[in-house]
């Protein structure tokens, strides 16, 4: 009698309190905690990559360019926070774009996403999608308008990325649904940007004196420590993706260093034959070259298929850059050369080198006899360059007639930092 005295008023309470907040019991401590870390690994790739991109212009750029990545951070996470994860990952909408179900992000708290909180899912996802607009700021370095560049980020997030992340990762998704493989973001990320970057450079035009005079780097220590950043930080981004600190995560690892440790050997030598000298700036871009190309496959190829494709990588990316001079556009810091050319590359080769040695209830791959598959990632190559160019295009040609998109000749003579930030970088006495 005394004990149902002490049940009764336990089963009335459990009766009274929403259930929502029992489902903290499917929540697993170590793969939220492996999802905390991995989303401050990824956020790491931000200043890196401003590191690496502010090494690679010249001085009187520097603060510029670092600028470009250090906004995103902040305004992308608003962006993201008041509609983006929504549109990216609300309620589906005929398989293209999410719901407004999430707005300010109503409705995600803790109820688990798999074996995480749902707003540990969404601070995750958050910093995709402050990265990747940054990286778009390579092509257009020293000539880009400051206020421009901040309203185009915004609206290429919410017109062009949000969009291709519910296709690819959204359970509606329409590449989702054919099966289309993108573990951390091939597509989403570096094919988008990359064609984003390359549609940008274009219309802008190149800076003044390309071709003609010198555009050495002002700090390649700079961009070596920013390469070393996004190396660490690129943990996060591929193994964080399996959303568990379980078996998927520690392949993804695994295949993540393989990649890019081939990549960077593999740029190197290519350099060295090319050109007789092996540069340190050609290391640390073919680095990021075999990053950017295991991306789409860290959690679904073998370590051998990663060194593979981290060799052709390194490879086909530094022809790609060095292709930028003979065709005539500037891509100042080569943000389509290797992220575009590289997620396309990673995307493509997924299909082949995907099998199902670690995984059996994976998808087999093009040289496990799966011709199928080559499918979705096709028409995730084509879908994503279709639409993320003609978006890009369009939200640039509004913004040049609106708002302009370039700085003036004698502001790009004098240098950005100054002119549009008040600020130097370097003060020589």
């Amino acid at each position: 009698m005394f004990r149902m005295r002490l049940i009764l008023p336990v089963l009335l309470l459990g009766m009274l309190v929403p259930t929502s907040l029992f489902a903290q019991d499917a929540i697993d401590k170590a793969d939220t905690a492996w999802m905390l870390i991995s989303s401050a690994l990824v956020l790491l790739m931000v200043p890196g990559l401003a590191l690496f991109y502010g090494g690679m212009v010249r001085s009187k750029n520097v603060l510029s360019s670092i600028m470009h990545s250090l906004i995103a951070m902040g305004l992308i996470t608003m962006q993201w926070v008041i509609v983006g994860y929504s549109l990216a990952f609300g309620g589906d909408h005929w398989g293209v774009i999410g719901g407004l179900e999430h707005v300010l992000l109503n409705g995600v708290g803790m109820e688990p996403i798999g074996t995480i909180p749902a707003l540990v899912f969404m601070i995750f996802q958050g910093m995709f999608a402050i990265i990747t607009p940054a990286l778009i700021s390579g092509a257009v370095a020293e000539r880009m308008k400051f206020s421009t560049y901040c309203v185009f980020i915004l609206a290429w997030a919410t017109l062009v990325y949000d969009p291709i992340a519910h296709w690819v990762w959204a359970s509606g998704g329409w590449l989702f649904a054919m099966g289309a493989l993108d573990f951390a973001g091939g597509t989403v990320v570096h094919l988008n940007s990359g064609i984003s970057a390359l549609v940008l450079a274009l219309v802008i035009g190149a800076r003044m004196g390309y071709k003609v005079q010198p555009m050495r780097p002002n700090n390649l220590v700079f961009t070596m420590l920013g390469a070393g950043l996004l190396w660490f930080g690129w943990f996060g981004f591929n193994a964080g993706s399996a959303l568990s600190s379980g078996a998927l995560a520690a392949q993804a690892f695994v295949t993540t260093h393989i990649a890019a440790s081939a990549a960077a050997v593999a740029w190197t030598a290519a350099e060295w034959w090319f050109s007789r000298r092996p540069s340190m700036l050609g290391t640390a871009s073919g680095l990021v070259a075999g990053l950017v190309v295991i991306t789409p496959a860290a959690g679904f190829v073998s370590p051998a298929g990663a060194m593979l494709m981290g060799v052709i990588g390194g490879v086909v990316c530094y022809l790609a850059v060095l292709a930028k001079h003979p065709l005539g556009y500037d891509d100042s810091l080569d943000a389509f050369g290797i992220h575009g050319v590289g997620g396309m590359l990673g995307a493509l080769l997924t299909g082949v080198f995907a099998t199902t040695m670690f995984n059996p209830q994976g998808t087999p791959g093009l040289l496990e006899g799966n011709l199928a598959v080559m499918v979705p990632q096709i028409l995730g190559v084509v879908s994503t360059l279709v639409y993320a160019g003609v978006m890009t295009w369009i939200i640039v040609k509004v913004l040049e007639k609106t708002m302009g998109l370039r700085v003036t000749e004698d502001q790009e003579r004098e240098g950005l930092d100054i002119n549009q930030h008040g600020e130097q970088g370097y003060f020589l006495t």
